[in-house]
């Protein structure tokens, strides 16, 4: 329907449906008259109805008395015929016959409400509060006999029967009912409430009676504590400690706890029993676990910095750091560092057993996976054991069979430590059993070779001057390792400090022919300085050359010049300088290596100091540029990868053009740099 004709609807008695709507809202405005949150709230209290109630009955004679009691009887008896287990009910009309002065009938209705649940408490105390109330003792009496005859373990009737009986001034019969009452041995609560009457009766003897019946009924720590502190507050002090003496004997294990030693120290502290007091606190912390004797141990440091000497206090100190050590280790079994610091802090008691005990049960905890890098820091704990065995207990035997112990363990086919079998073996040299000493040195060599075993060993011989066995070792020494340069230097150094220079000479020469060997250069340097050491000139040359044969290094040329240099050979010198230059002319991609020996011709030149021979050299220097090429990858040079700069060198004999270019740029750099000094 459109909106032009729903102007139109009209209803039967012909009215515009439209119009008939609610206006809309032709001002916005707040009126002048505002109702309140609080208006609103009084008006609903007015108008609000009020709770209706049964109009009040006056009861003017007798005879509506008794028509009143007799209808509420048979109200009360209804309902609780209908509702027999709900004993509420039974209480009410027990309590409208008691307000009635009926007291027979409200016993008769307990009774009545007792054949239904003889166990509800509620009940037998609301009976009870009734004969209390209206002071029928006797009553009171029976009906607290038979309730704590059917229910002995309910405390609640105890107590308001003794407090009955107290405020009655009974006291004999107070105390005959809590003495029944403790033949049921209760709670705490009940002990301490009997406690308290005898305070209140004044009888001391009573009182300690009852708490040593308390102790044999419920013969735990607690308990044991509890009565010490009777005795103390009692300040009857030899019976005190008789009871912290038994409290161990009696309980045993039960009885090993902090409260408990915390207790008897203080007992003692307090009598001036110092040492006492110390043997128990000693005792409490060498028998209780370290996690849960934290407040002892508290409570024995406060002790022993109030009483103590130095001694003690450090000799607690250190057990503190023992237990905090220890906790590390329980966490993490492999952390070696918590290890060397338990082991170096037992090392600074002096204790031989507890050292022994504590690297023993770290070597214990060998690394699970054979990676050397697990190894590294565990294996230092067998070092410091053998060395605290030779050095601090000195017994050597005991530090060879830790060093056996550690061969054995370490898997030698994936990895060794050249340090073990090395220490071993400067343990037997200073135990004199060189025998022996060979005999590791050699199943070191058999099993696992190593350079530093190697090293080691001929060292040892040599210092035992025992040459042929030293020569001897270098040979095997060179035989397992043929490719590293290190044995044959040595070897030929051995036999150069014998005065055997042919010997060396032809080490040297057999470590040249090696075709595998490793860093051959090595070689060569150090047969050079051999010669060169003994003077032989002639040889170094034929060494240079030599070595220029195989390979036009600049730096051999250069090394070449120096030697020259060095015997004060300036023409050889020269010599060799200008063959390098020639060697790289003519060759562009050597441009660097010829601007390199330039570079160093001219310091040596300027070390000798010779004016014109400096200045042919700065003659020869190159211009060194900046350009910039394409970046061609290795068997793609189609895509274009951009550009990268590189140094150029621009020789004098080159292209006089580039040269000026070169000297050009060099001079507008310079410029920059001298303008830029001026604006800073």
């Amino acid at each position: 329907m459109s909106i032009a004709e729903q102007k139109f609807m009209v209803d039967a008695q012909g009215r515009n449906l439209v119009e008939m709507r609610p206006p809309g809202i032709q001002n916005n405005q707040p009126n002048d008259i505002q109702i309140t949150a609080e208006q609103l709230l009084k008006d609903a209290e007015i108008h609000q109805t009020k709770e209706i109630r049964p109009p009040q009955q006056r009861i003017m004679d007798e005879a509506e008395l008794q028509e009143y009691k007799f209808r509420k009887r048979i109200l009360f008896e209804n309902r609780v015929r209908r509702q027999r287990n709900y004993l509420g009910i039974w209480i009410r009309y027990a309590q409208f016959e008691e307000g009635l002065l009926e007291f027979r009938r409200a016993r008769s209705i307990f009774e009545r409400a007792l054949e239904v649940d003889p166990s509800n408490i509620g009940v037998w105390m609301k009976y009870i509060e009734m004969e209390m109330r209206h002071k029928f003792i006797n009553h009171a009496r029976n009906v607290f006999e038979r309730a704590i005859y059917q229910m002995p373990r309910i405390d609640q009737f105890w107590f308001k029967y003794t407090y009955m009986e107290e405020v009655l001034g009974n006291y004999q019969a107070a105390r005959e009912i809590f003495n029944r009452w403790m033949t049921w041995k209760p709670e705490e609560k009940a002990w301490m409430a009997f406690l308290k009457f005898e305070e209140r009766m004044g009888d001391r003897q009573n009182q300690r009676q009852i708490m040593y019946k308390y102790m044999e009924a419920f013969p735990k720590l607690k308990v044991y504590l509890k009565v010490a502190k009777f005795e103390i507050k009692q300040k009857v002090w030899e019976s005190a400690r008789n009871i912290y003496e038994r409290t161990l004997e009696e309980l045993g294990q039960e009885a090993l706890k902090e409260e408990y030693f915390i207790d008897f120290g203080r007992f003692e502290i307090r009598n001036k029993e110092y040492e006492r007091a110390r043997e128990i606190f000693r005792f409490g912390l060498k028998n209780i676990p370290k996690d849960k004797a934290y407040q002892l141990y508290q409570e024995y440091l406060a002790f022993e910095k109030q009483y103590g000497e130095k001694d003690e206090i450090d000799q607690i100190i250190l057990n503190k750091r023992r237990i905090f050590y220890k906790e590390l280790i329980s966490q993490n079994a492999y952390n070696y560092d918590a290890w060397f610091d338990l082991a170096n802090l037992e090392m600074s008691t002096k204790d031989v057993s507890r050292i022994r005990e504590s690297f023993e049960a770290a070597i214990k905890n060998v690394p699970p996976g054979n990676e050397k890098r697990f190894w590294r820091r565990y294996i230092y704990l067998w070092y410091n054991y053998a060395v605290f065995e030779e050095l601090e207990a000195k017994n050597i035997q005991k530090a060879i069979e830790i060093f056996e112990r550690a061969i054995q363990l370490v898997p030698h086919q994936q990895f060794t430590f050249s340090k073990l079998w090395i220490l071993y073996a400067q343990l037997l040299v200073r135990s004199k059993d060189l025998d022996k000493m060979r005999k590791v040195y050699g199943l070191a060599i058999g099993i696992c070779p190593n350079i530093k075993i190697f090293q080691e060993y001929i060292q040892i011989e040599l210092q035992l001057a025992n040459i042929d066995r030293a020569r001897i070792l270098y040979q095997r020494f060179i035989e397992i390792f043929p490719d590293n340069p290190i044995p044959w230097i040595k070897f030929a150094e051995f036999e150069n400090d014998l005065e055997e220079y042919e010997r060396s000479e032809m080490i040297f020469e057999l470590a040249l022919q090696n075709n595998q060997m490793n860093m051959p250069e090595t070689i060569w340097r150090a047969y050079i300085d051999n010669q060169i050491k003994l003077q032989n000139y002639e040889k170094v040359r034929e060494l240079y050359e030599k070595l220029l044969e195989r390979s036009k290094h600049v730096k051999i040329w250069i090394s070449y010049a120096q030697f020259e240099l060095s015997i004060k050979n300036i023409t050889g010198f020269r010599a060799v300088m200008q063959r390098g230059e020639k060697c790289y002319i003519g060759k562009p991609e050597l441009k660097e290596e010829r601007a390199i020996l330039l570079e160093q011709w001219k310091d040596m030149e300027i070390e000798i100091g010779d004016e014109q021979e400096i200045k042919k050299i700065n003659d020869k220097q190159p211009t060194k540029m900046i350009k910039k090429r394409k970046i061609k990858l290795l068997g793609d040079e189609s895509e274009d990868f951009g550009y990268e700069e590189y140094y150029d060198y621009i020789f004098p004999e080159e292209n006089p053009q580039q040269k000026n270019l070169g000297m050009l740029l060099n001079n507008a750099k310079l410029w920059k740099q001298q303008q830029e000094q001026r604006n800073g």
